[in-house]
């Protein structure tokens, strides 16, 4: 599958955190986003559009980004889950991975780090 085919959900509670993250996902040629304010908004986005790809805060209203993670993962073993925060404790990260995230990207965000998570999942697919 091409990044430009893949639809990509972005789930935070700051409207400035999804664009930022959506503008350098475009840059590297993703086109289909679906947003999420808060932690119960990723699930049922998830539910309905079945994402390639997903970028999830941790710490976000109504359920934090764990809980949506390990909702997520129930409904569908294979979601791949990026968690994105700025509160990364080694704690609450050991919680995602176990939830069922596959990898983490610290904030403020690294275009780089970005790029080598799209590469892993879409190049050679």
């Amino acid at each position: 599958m091409l990044l430009e085919n893949a639809k990509i959900l972005v789930g935070d509670d700051s409207i400035l955190a999804r664009k930022q993250l959506k503008d350098v996902l475009t840059s590297f040629g993703a086109k289909n986003f679906i947003d999420a304010a808060n932690g119960q908004e990723a699930i049922d986005q998830y539910k309905a559009e079945k994402p390639d790809l997903v970028f999830l805060d941790i710490v976000m209203p109504v359920k934090d980004g764990i809980a949506a993670v390990q909702e997520i993962c129930e409904f569908d073993a294979s979601a791949d889950i990026v968690i994105v925060s700025s509160v990364g404790t080694q704690h609450q990260l050991k919680q995602a991975i176990e939830a069922g995230a596959k990898d983490f990207v610290q904030k403020p965000l690294n275009a780089e780090q970005v790029e080598n998570i799209i590469k892993i999942r879409f190049e050679g697919r």
